[in-house]
């Protein structure tokens, strides 16, 4: 109930917060005294409309998608020890953070790789791949369970999906502001919406795009070194930085799909403003830094309604 209304409620305040900045700014004013007939607030309500309905489709569809896309197998059934061992670690992780039981599964991928994605923090997806299995001992997959268990715990698919509606939001109310100048003042045109609109448009959603990842990027960055704490409290420090060595030392493998390094533990290695992921290097540096010897698993929480 708090994430709807969270949900609600940013996107009210965006919607107010570019209407009230338009209006202190006296764009209203400037656009009639040059003869641009833009109606403000209904751009404002269309870009948030459009800007969220892209983010949120994705998250309600965030497990389908993944475990299609990634050929998931979910684990009903444990059929051996290692699915067995695997979803009893996630249920006591799960149980210590306070969260609702996420579904486990394992991808075939020779990438060491995890990842946690869901539209509610009690109705989640972890799954690891193949290549984890096989290249790290129990206690570093141990770690990245934690990771992931702590992703889906800090509600981090909801927050980014907030961010990523709000950025859209912009993206796309800047651009059309841009196209309908360059439509009215430059070309002339006095009704309706001429070719160099839709042009100009689209060049300039292109441009914005490109600032609002970087944005949204910043924030996965972030959630990050949170979620390697969270990993270090319930799996304890070493273990996270043992695996996170571990995946350093495996860099050389298959990276992860596109579509999937956002909530991947290793994203590999892509431009520093672009990537959804800091550098592992800094990523270690952060845990040994922690303060306190070597964190020990949190006391179980009550699972949040």
């Amino acid at each position: 109930m708090l994430r709807i209304l969270l949900f609600l409620g940013t996107n009210l305040a965006i919607v107010a917060l570019i209407s009230l900045t338009f209006r202190l700014l006296g764009l209203d004013g400037l656009l009639q005294a040059n003869g641009v007939d833009l109606n403000i607030n209904a751009l404002v309500v269309y870009s948030a409309v459009i800007g969220f309905s892209g983010a949120l489709i994705s998250l309600f569809l965030s497990k389908t998608m993944a475990k299609a896309g990634m050929g998931v197998k979910v684990i009903t059934r444990p059929a051996n020890p290692t699915e067995q061992w695997l979803v009893d670690t996630v249920t006591r992780q799960a149980k210590q953070a306070g969260i609702g039981m996420p579904e486990v599964g394992i991808f075939d991928h020779a990438s060491p790789n995890a990842f946690a994605t869901g539209w509610n923090r009690n109705n989640a997806l972890v799954a690891v791949s193949t290549g984890l299995l096989t290249t790290m001992d129990r206690k570093e997959v141990e770690a990245v369970l934690g990771h992931e268990v702590a992703h889906v715990a800090n509600g981090d698919m909801v927050t980014l999906t907030l961010i990523q509606g709000v950025v859209n939001t912009f993206v796309i109310f800047l651009s059309r502001i841009v196209g309908h100048l360059v439509d009215r003042l430059v070309f002339k045109v006095e009704r309706g919406h001429g070719p160099a609109f839709w042009i100009v448009s689209m060049i300039a959603q292109f441009v914005f795009g490109i600032a609002a990842m970087m944005i949204v990027m910043w924030f996965s960055r972030w959630r990050e070194f949170r979620a390697d704490k969270g990993g270090a409290e319930l799996a304890g420090r070493r273990n996270m930085i043992n695996a996170l060595k571990a995946l350093q030392a495996a860099h050389d493998t298959p990276p992860m799909p596109d579509e999937m390094r956002a909530f991947a533990i290793n994203a590999g290695r892509m431009q520093a403003a672009f990537s959804s992921h800091p550098p592992l290097a800094e990523r270690i540096r952060a845990l040994e830094q922690m303060e306190g010897a070597d964190a020990q698993p949190a006391r179980p929480r009550r699972p949040r309604r």
